[in-house]
């Protein structure tokens, strides 16, 4: 004889929700990873009446909206309950750490963590693909049009590829053991869809097969842990050429970075952040110094992020 318990689930939930750098050079609306050390908070709260509402916006909240269909939570957090249908609502808080705009996942951080919350406190019937799904839809809010390069990373964890759209399928992908980030933020905004906007609609067949060749080795040595070959394969001959120019001393940033031992430096997301990898924690630091310097002779506000590889994505971060 089974006897059925009722499982009771949670009222509120408050979550980490990374931020992640997107195209990874050469992996251009395909490739992404999630960081560990920088990242938006976020508490969600069940209600009694139906819908989403947004009833609080700290930190970089400037131009964020409070209308659910405006804004990116909202927006992913309803497609969730439309398709769920719970008979009761949810209200969002965010307390914005990543500046919209940065190049590293500000408002995928926000789609994806409203769907990954609410999925907790609904019992968890998605898995990682759908909520990817789901938080698609507020990020086109943002950019406009639904991709999963920077979603993808921050629900699944690790490195993430976008195989297809439609249907949605993403891979991960294994990731060396010291493989850190160092993420170089210039205070200036680059919103994506003007970033998009810059790049051309055809490319040179030489610079595509180059590209794709690039994208295939650097999957490879990830599997493979060959740091040599992960440094071979991060360079970007298509988009990069173009971005760049929004993002000052990118390429001096960049030159200094290689010359100092990185394994790879570019643009992350759409700019204006600059993104370098490298093997072992030590070395990342002395990338970070070398940025620091850089910048510091400018009369531009910036901040230095390092960190390791999130493994795990979202994370609750109360009980």
């Amino acid at each position: 004889m089974f006897i059925l318990k009722e499982i009771k689930l949670k009222k509120e939930i408050k979550i980490f929700s990374p931020a992640t750098v997107a195209n990874v050079s050469c992996g251009f609306d395909v490739l992404g990873f999630c960081l560990d050390t920088i990242g938006d908070e976020m508490v969600i709260k069940k209600s009694n009446t139906k819908g989403i509402r947004i009833t609080k916006i700290e930190g970089y909240s400037h131009k964020i909206p409070y209308e659910t269909e405006k804004n990116v939570a909202g927006v992913s957090a309803l497609a969730l309950i439309n398709d769920f249908k719970p008979d009761y609502g949810f209200e969002i808080e965010i307390y914005k750490h990543i500046k919209p705009g940065s190049g590293i996942g500000s408002s995928s951080a926000s789609a994806a963590g409203s769907v990954y919350a609410i999925n907790e406190l609904i019992g968890k019937p998605y898995n990682t693909t759908q909520l990817t799904n789901f938080a698609m839809k507020g990020e086109a809010i943002a950019s406009g049009t639904e991709h999963a390069d920077n979603i993808a990373p921050a629900i699944f964890g690790g490195f993430t590829l976008v195989k297809s759209c439609s249907p949605l399928k993403i891979l991960q992908i294994p990731c060396p053991p010291d493989l850190y980030a160092t993420i170089m933020h210039p205070k200036i905004e680059v919103k994506t869809s003007e970033s998009r906007a810059i790049l051309p609609k055809k490319i040179d067949l030489k610079h595509a097969v180059t590209q794709w060749a690039n994208l295939g080795s650097l999957i490879h040595a990830m599997h493979v842990n060959n740091y040599d070959l992960i440094k071979e394969s991060l360079e970007d001959v298509v988009i990069e050429p173009y971005r760049k120019k929004l993002i000052p001393n990118f390429d001096l940033v960049k030159t200094k970075s290689m010359n100092i031992g990185a394994l790879g430096c570019g643009i992350s997301g759409s700019g204006p952040s600059i993104y370098a990898l490298s093997k072992g924690k030590q070395k990342a630091k002395e990338v970070a110094i070398a940025m620091r310097e850089i910048y510091s002779k400018t009369n531009i506000e910036f901040d230095i992020y390092n960190s390791s590889i999130n493994m795990n994505g979202i994370k609750i971060i109360n009980n």
